[in-house]
């Protein structure tokens, strides 16, 4: 009969043991669990970093209202690809019209400076600064209850694709010009001829949505025009369902390519009318004519060296004839001295008060500014009244300074790593960058 195996019996040596491993074994197992939750939750954090903590981070705050990175940089794509479409334009009309070496290197010159517009920290400084303007423009007209409408929004969308409902586009109403001057036989006897100079400031531009209407085509859609260019109304074949069409397909194209929604990019748009109603409202007295003088200036680099100029003019010597002999001035020592029509806005204080008191055939004692001793002879003295570009560069010019002020005066803060986030596309296709 066989024996029964004797059963194991255990010591409690081998029990702590076997007590031991089954501890380690659980340690192990929670250590990896953790491992795998922690490995889980970086990839996790990551993910949500890039998807939504960073692109909600701020680049920058005006008076504590955020400008987060998702917007800025739809804003530089939006503005890239204005600059891409200007550039294929070029290249295109290059190709068509550029058989003449001269026209070739117009062409080439116009597309180097394109090409140049797409360096991103310049680009995004660029846009960054526009966005800060915004922001203020969108505070400054929330205090003055000024508002944009989805009707108003639709409209000026509805203009830059060509499609106008009603068959007419008022046009924008031009300011008189002036009559035809005539110069007095004093003036005759100071000048040779009339100067064609006629001060204007350079101002700054303004993002905004500009097209070329067609019935058939979509617009270019480009942020960096400083208006929105007048229109002719197309045939009534251009149909809603039309205009529908091509916008729907700009706007596809826009989040396809460049990743701006519908809602981005209609904010870009209602941001551009928040701009044109509140510079209405800021430039709105500002006056359609200047006071301008016609000045000979003789400049000279010290007090001593003018006085004696002055006693010469006293003794009858021409004014001309000295600054071509004593002026430092090279520019106006080649006119003999004419520097056209002035405002007294380009003026220095001291210069002004003098310049604009003088009668004409008159010379001036000696005065100081910044570039050094003059004496002044008064040539003409009107009242000019600005044509429509003239004005609207005055009014551009105008708000953009109210806009440097109103930066000066308020609490801004730009993080530096907005220049790690500025997007690198859309790019130049690889078919012009080699021309």
């Amino acid at each position: 009969m066989a024996k029964e195996p004797k059963s194991k019996v255990l010591s409690k040596k081998h029990l702590a043991r076997i007590e031991r491993e089954q501890r380690q074994t659980r340690r192990i197992l929670i250590a990896s669990g953790a491992v795998l939750l922690l490995v889980i939750g970086l990839v996790a954090y990551g993910v949500l970093e890039q998807s939504f903590f960073r692109p909600m981070q701020a680049v920058a705050t005006v008076n504590g209202d955020k400008i987060p990175t998702r917007d800025f940089q739809a804003r530089v794509r939006y503005t890239r690809q204005g600059i891409v479409n200007r550039y294929n334009q070029y290249a295109q009309f290059a190709q068509a019209f550029g058989s003449d070496p001269n026209t070739q290197q117009m062409f080439s010159d116009q597309l180097q400076q394109l090409a140049s517009q797409l360096n991103p920290v310049p680009l995004g400084q660029q846009v960054l600064d526009e966005m800060i303007g915004d922001k203020l423009v969108a505070q400054e007209t929330a205090k003055r209850g000024i508002t944009v409408s989805d009707a108003e929004i639709d409209k000026l969308l509805q203009d830059s694709f060509g499609y106008f409902p009603n068959g007419t586009l008022t046009p924008k109403p031009e300011l008189p010009t002036n009559a035809p001057e005539t110069l007095s036989p004093t003036q005759l006897a100071l000048v040779t001829a009339t100067p064609t100079v006629t001060p204007t400031l350079t101002a700054t531009a303004t993002p905004v949505l500009t097209t070329t209407p067609s019935a058939t085509a979509t617009p270019t859609l480009l942020p960096s025009a400083t208006s929105i260019p007048s229109a002719t109304p197309v045939p009534t074949q251009y149909t809603e369902s039309m205009y529908q069409n091509n916008y729907k397909t700009e706007v596809a194209g826009f989040k396809n390519n460049i990743n701006l929604s519908q809602s981005q990019f209609r904010e870009i748009v209602r941001v551009y009318l928040l701009r044109q109603k509140l510079m209405d409202a800021i430039t709105a007295d500002l006056p359609t004519q200047q006071e301008q003088v016609w000045l000979k200036d003789l400049v000279v680099a010290d007090e001593e060296t003018a006085k004696t100029a002055k006693q010469r003019l006293n003794n009858g010597e021409d004014f001309s004839k000295l600054v071509t002999e004593l002026s430092t001035d090279t520019n106006l020592k080649s006119k003999g001295g004419d520097a056209g029509w002035l405002i007294r806005d380009t003026m220095e204080a001291n210069y002004a008060d003098v310049a604009f008191k003088l009668s004409v055939g008159q010379t001036s004692d000696p005065v100081q500014d910044t570039r050094g001793w003059h004496i002044l002879e008064l040539v003409g003295h009107r009242t000019y009244q600005l044509s429509t570009t003239e004005y609207d560069q005055l009014r551009q010019d105008f708000f953009q300074n109210w806009l440097t002020t109103q930066r000066e005066a308020s609490t801004v803060k730009i993080y530096d790593y907005w220049m790690d986030r500025v997007p690198s596309d859309p790019s130049l296709p690889t078919t012009t960058t080699g021309q």
